[in-house]
């Protein structure tokens, strides 16, 4: 908004940015959140070492947010490493999701003939013409159901198999999106930056600087003063700051947002890499929701000091999943026992508001609860709809592209 020429004025009631998506910082502070009795042992290291991700995500390095951040130059406040593998779940034990060629050709995860047809299938993926209607995919390259599993789960990323039921073009343009990314650094498709997810908010937030607009942390917001059914105002402190707009997150306006389910997370803290990944210093591993009689797939973002996030030697091992049960805790439980053992946990339970109106009428645009998917892509589809009802266009990548002599005292990098 600050980058079309919007006048913007970010209010945080929290003293940090980012909201649920930020990392929380010294390790003390996570102990407190989740009200654990004791402070954190010496074995943990220095408290200052630590910025843990209250939600886990990993970013697309094809997708959307890292296009985002490309033409916005948000990526000059960024530094991202690769993920270096991603793991899926299958009878009781992990595999490596092949990267390359050769990898699936020797992969455990499925026999000689169904490599083959598998591979028929990529290639067919890759070359996809959407104006050349198909059959049912799956079975047109006969390919078997642990095959089927793999590909909706480990590779198109769907959390259910309801997907079964749609047209292919949706799987098709994962499946390429995953391809694609995975392109372009070849251990995993997965990108993460240094010192946590709690950047990315920061980096936007420096642009919108950049840009005019002006930050208040630490802001209650006591107040949100409509006029009739639309926005006018936001109160805080004795004061109102008037608005046409309003953007805001489910927590701010619990009467207009309802409840859509929830997510369960646990935040695992473990002095070891996770076992069977080749000691690998960050992962992600997939538990596809049959392979438990679940209905949707549990995740672990695995991540570790070499991501500045944690105390030398230590790794953060972050599992989640919809909730489906009356006791999550039992449900996480499989993914739980691939971590053993585990230095400390925190569990959270949230629930998943999204809003009830579109903001058409009241101009409040709230963004939804952030999934449980294990990437920005359904993010980035939330914020492109919300551009879109506020702007009435569609949001356009290009328009995002910083203007070269728009760089208010700058130096150019």
């Amino acid at each position: 908004m600050s980058v079309n020429g919007k006048k913007v004025l970010h209010m945080d009631r929290n003293p940090y940015y980012g909201g649920e998506s930020s990392s929380i910082t010294p390790l003390e502070e996570l102990y407190k959140r989740f009200t654990l009795p004791d402070s954190p042992p010496e074995s943990m290291g220095r408290g200052r070492d630590w910025n843990v991700d209250l939600i886990p995500k990993f970013l697309m390095a094809n997708g959307q947010l890292v296009k985002m951040l490309l033409y916005t130059e948000v990526t000059r406040y960024l530094d991202f490493k690769v993920v270096e593998g991603s793991f899926v779940y299958k009878g009781g034990k992990i595999y490596k999701v092949p990267s390359t060629e050769t990898e699936a050709l020797a992969s455990n995860l499925m026999g000689m003939f169904e490599k083959r047809r598998f591979r028929k299938f990529l290639v067919f993926v890759a070359n996809f013409d959407e104006n050349d209607p198909k059959t049912d995919v799956y079975k047109k390259f006969d390919l078997g159901q642990d095959v089927i599993d793999f590909t909706g789960h480990a590779l198109a990323l769907y959390r259910t198999d309801e997907y079964l039921d749609q047209p292919c073009l949706d799987t098709v343009n994962r499946i390429k999106l995953y391809s694609e990314s995975l392109a372009r650094y070849g251990k995993s498709p997965y990108l993460y930056p240094l010192y946590g997810l709690g950047e990315l908010p920061q980096g936007f937030a420096r642009l919108s600087a950049i840009y005019g607009g002006t930050y208040m942390l630490n802001k209650p917001v006591e107040e949100i003063v409509m006029n009739g059914d639309h926005v006018v105002g936001v109160k805080s402190e004795g004061e109102v700051a008037r608005c046409k707009q309003l953007i805001c997150d489910p927590s701010y306006i619990p009467d207009r947002v309802r409840k859509a389910g929830q997510v369960i997370r646990v935040i695992c803290i473990l002095s070891h890499p996770i076992k069977n990944t080749n000691d690998a210093n960050s992962c992600q591993i997939i538990i596809p929701q049959n392979q438990l009689n679940r209905n949707s797939d549990i995740y672990v973002c695995m991540i570790s000091y070499a991501h500045n996030v944690a105390a030398q030697g230590k790794y953060i091992a972050i599992v989640s999943t919809t909730v489906e049960t009356s006791e999550p805790e039992a449900e996480i439980e499989p993914a739980l026992e691939l971590l053993e053992p585990i230095d400390q946990k925190f569990v959270a339970i949230s629930d998943l508001f999204e809003p009830t109106d579109d903001g058409t009428s009241s101009q409040i645009f709230c963004s939804r609860a952030y999934d449980a998917t294990t990437h920005f892509e359904t993010t980035c589809n939330d914020i492109k709809d919300i551009y879109k009802r506020m702007t009435g266009s569609d949001f356009d990548f290009e328009n995002m592209k910083r203007k070269q002599n728009d760089v208010f005292g700058e130096d150019e990098q």
